[in-house]
């Protein structure tokens, strides 16, 4: 089968014109051109044209996508399985852009608190990269970054509203004067250490040094104190708790 370059051009959101040019510097070659001058491309030229402008996405200079293109029907497997793979990660990223919006525009129009972390999520998945690895080790981010990319879009809602339950809950906690070490705060505390175990079951150096890190860093007490000043407190006093009488070094 054929197509005409018209119908290239379309298709591929492009145009006749620049068809015709990388004809002429021999980087898309016509499979057939009619007695008339019209231009045919076969399935074997849509491919290489595929190649073509994925590579001019990732930013490739022209001669630079002829010597890839050039390559054998290996290199033209190889070349694809690795765009295919960027192709996955932008849509994951996009997706990420998408379900943030969505909820900044949700509780922008309900008027409810907007978390930062919602606001850019899907911006910059390596943002606290460095952070981490200063923290505890390449292998935790890793680790961490390898399962997370491996849920899908709903996997990775429902783990993020756990979150966000979890510290609702707190604040409730807090308001109403319950202790660190009351059945209540502790049972809450459960379904925090449950939480982070979806990774591995947490030591206790890490979940006490976490809990530590709610009270320390400003942005993780804004997180939990926007429901109610101290809470975050109360969650670094029940991890102390709970690390105490559940965990071992």
């Amino acid at each position: 089968m054929e197509w005409s370059i018209q119908d290239v051009a379309r298709l591929a959101g492009t145009t006749s014109r620049t068809l015709r040019h990388y004809g002429e510097l021999g980087l898309l070659t016509p499979s057939r051109v009619g007695g008339n001058g019209y231009r045919y491309f076969d399935q074997g030229c849509l491919v290489r044209l595929q190649r073509i402008l994925l590579l001019r996405e990732l930013g490739l200079g022209l001669p630079a996508i002829a010597e890839v293109v050039d390559g054998g029907p290996q290199d033209t497997a190889t070349a694809l399985r690795t765009h295919l793979e960027l192709l996955e990660r932008e849509r994951e990223r996009i997706g990420r852009q998408i379900a943030s919006v969505r909820t900044t525009l949700r509780k922008t129009e309900e008027g409810e608190q907007l978390m930062a972390e919602e606001v850019f999520d899907g911006f910059d998945h390596t943002q606290y990269e460095q952070e981490v690895t200063e923290r505890w080790g390449r292998d935790a981010y890793q680790d961490a970054d390898r399962w997370w990319r491996s849920l899908s879009q709903a996997d990775k809602d429902e783990f993020q509203q756990r979150q966000r339950d979890i510290a609702k809950d707190f604040a409730q906690a807090h308001l109403a004067g319950r202790a660190a070490d009351s059945d209540e705060v502790q049972a809450i505390t459960q379904r925090h250490f449950d939480w982070l175990s979806i990774t591995g079951r947490p030591a206790k150096p890490y979940f006490v040094g976490l809990g530590e890190m709610y009270v320390a860093d400003p942005r993780f007490t804004d997180n939990y104190d926007r429901h109610g000043e101290g809470t975050a407190v109360l969650v670094r006093d029940a991890m102390r708790v709970y690390a105490d009488r559940n965990l071992t070094d």
